[in-house]
């Protein structure tokens, strides 16, 4: 028992995190799912145009979502350069569920929505692994402690 607690006391942050950011992805991928279907179904939008609308509409959310409670406790490097890298992020990432609705709808001939929505959950979740990676690496950055400085007169400084 003892063992785990101090497993789970080592990986708690990265446990927490995985759990808010799982969160924040599932209200997301509700709010794609049904925009997608929305945007194909009703208004014969077409699959791929479908889903750039949905997931412009989910990945504001999840922008919102990932900033203020997800990674708040990362450092903020400015509200403009965190949309932008997010949102291209997330265009890289859209290109997984566009290329596996494109490849289902286009080269296999499945335009059925049951073939529709399983090509968008795979799409969703090879984009999801890059999106979580990405997140780390470039938009929500590691918070950055101040280092110790030693003073000439034996005191110590605390500088970022």
């Amino acid at each position: 028992m003892d063992f785990a607690k101090r497993l789970y006391q080592r990986f708690s942050s990265l446990v927490h995190e995985l759990a808010k950011f799982g969160s924040i992805g599932a209200i997301a991928f509700v709010i794609d799912t049904g925009l997608l279907n929305f945007c194909n179904v009703i208004l014969d939008l077409g699959p791929l145009t479908s889903k750039v609308a949905a997931t412009t509409v989910s990945t504001t959310f999840a922008y919102l979502g990932n900033r203020y409670w997800t990674f708040r406790h990362r450092e903020q490097s400015g509200l403009r350069r965190e949309y932008f890298l997010f949102f291209l992020l997330n265009g890289i990432a859209l290109l997984f569920g566009m290329l596996t609705i494109g490849f289902t709808t286009y080269t296999l001939g499945l335009t059925d929505t049951l073939s529709f929505n399983i090509a968008n959950i795979v799409g969703v979740g090879l984009g999801t692994l890059f999106r979580y990676w990405s997140y780390k690496r470039w938009v929500f950055l590691e918070a950055t402690d101040p280092m110790p400085v030693e003073l000439p007169e034996g005191g110590v400084r605390q500088d970022r």
